[in-house]
């Protein structure tokens, strides 16, 4: 697909002032230029044009709010000036795998006074001897140069997907939502703890009160039998009683 079909199936109806990135990937540019891009896309911030066969910037339109740069595997070898002049907001500028073969091309960009992060990885640049220590001294504005530090540390994860979380953020006040819900959960489950042990603590107690109960009864029931045997008893004895009283009349 060519470069400006490309651009035009991206937009997708919107409006090119609307647009903060665009990604236009694998196509081609018909004379190795950036076709499609307009003055229009006043609020692009992140744009990549990976191996669309691109050999010069020339005609990148001005886009003053752009600050990450995608144009790796490409066939760029010099002519970066239009990016100060066009991009003066860049901050990320990714130029791996393109023609780049001295430090002298890339000088230009010490007057992108925002520039943190460069790539020129896979570009004959990248192979002098001095290439490291040349790049960050030419350039003194940098950070990062192909994902290092000078000393040689590597650029932290949470700078690295900076992009993609501003991208994927949502509005203000989410997460604030999203902790309160969590607290109000969490408070609704101790709730539900703190019953459950209470009526369980209820019916143990019910159950406690029954047993006490049955002992009573049973207890009562012992000292009923007691008082029956009593009265047998004495009435037996009584009986005897008679009996004797009767054997002596028959003597007499």
């Amino acid at each position: 697909m060519e470069m400006k079909k490309r651009i035009s199936s991206e937009l997708s109806n919107r409006n090119p002032a609307e647009v903060v990135e665009l990604v236009v990937e694998n196509c081609r540019s018909s004379d190795g230029e950036v076709e499609g891009l307009t003055d229009e896309y006043t609020e692009l911030e992140i744009l990549s044009m990976v191996n669309v066969g691109l050999s010069s910037l020339s005609k990148l339109p001005k886009l003053p709010k752009l600050r990450k740069l995608e144009v790796s595997d490409n066939i760029i070898s010099g002519g970066l000036d239009t990016l100060v002049e066009k991009c003066p907001d860049l901050t990320s500028l990714n130029l791996s795998g393109n023609k780049i073969k001295e430090l002298s091309s890339i000088e230009t960009l010490q007057n992108l006074k925002n520039l943190r992060s460069l790539y020129l990885y896979s570009c004959e640049v990248s192979t002098l001897d001095d290439y490291t220590e040349g790049v960050f001294e030419l350039l003194p504005q940098l950070t990062f140069l192909d994902g290092y530090d000078q000393e040689d540390n590597e650029v932290p994860d949470s700078e690295a997907d900076n992009d993609d979380d501003e991208d994927k953020a949502g509005p203000p006040g989410d997460d604030d939502d999203e902790e309160e819900e969590a607290a109000d959960s969490s408070e609704e489950e101790e709730d539900e703890v703190g019953l459950s042990y209470l009526l369980k603590e209820g019916i143990q107690d019910e159950e406690d009160d029954g047993d006490y109960v049955e002992e009573e009864e049973e207890e009562d029931g012992d000292v009923d039998g007691a008082d029956v045997q009593g009265e047998k008893r004495k009435r037996d004895d009584e009986d005897d009683g008679d009996e004797d009283d009767d054997d002596d009349d028959d003597d007499e």
